[in-house]
């Protein structure tokens, strides 16, 4: 058994997909690669998903240390710009590989 951050984890391929499974999780770490991200623009690049899912996700990955929030209030409107932590950073050549498994995918077996 694996504690991490208070949770309980079976093995080491759970800690793994509690931090970044789930449908949206990935593909918003996929984007933060390219670098920091305002809020619209991220949900601009997923296309089509609801603003309670994007914000839902962002918290929990947030609260995993793989996302890190900044807010610039020093005039309006508010910018609020998200980017991947270093600890996030450790997750990206995963991230390709699973970018790169699903483009062999995709040419092999697309109709």
């Amino acid at each position: 058994m694996y504690v991490v951050n208070g949770k309980e984890y079976p093995c080491c391929t759970s800690v793994t997909m509690g931090i970044i499974g789930g449908k949206w999780k990935t593909v918003i770490l996929y984007h933060l690669i390219e670098g920091t991200l305002r809020y619209n623009e991220l949900r601009k690049k997923m296309g089509c998903v609801t603003e309670r899912t994007l914000s839902l996700q962002l918290k929990q990955l947030q609260e995993d240390g793989v996302v890190q929030r900044k807010v610039h209030t020093t005039k309006p409107p508010l910018k609020v710009e998200y980017s991947l932590t270093p600890f996030g950073k450790t997750l990206i050549p995963l991230l390709q590989a699973i970018a790169d498994w699903g483009d062999s995918v995709v040419e092999k077996y697309a109709n």
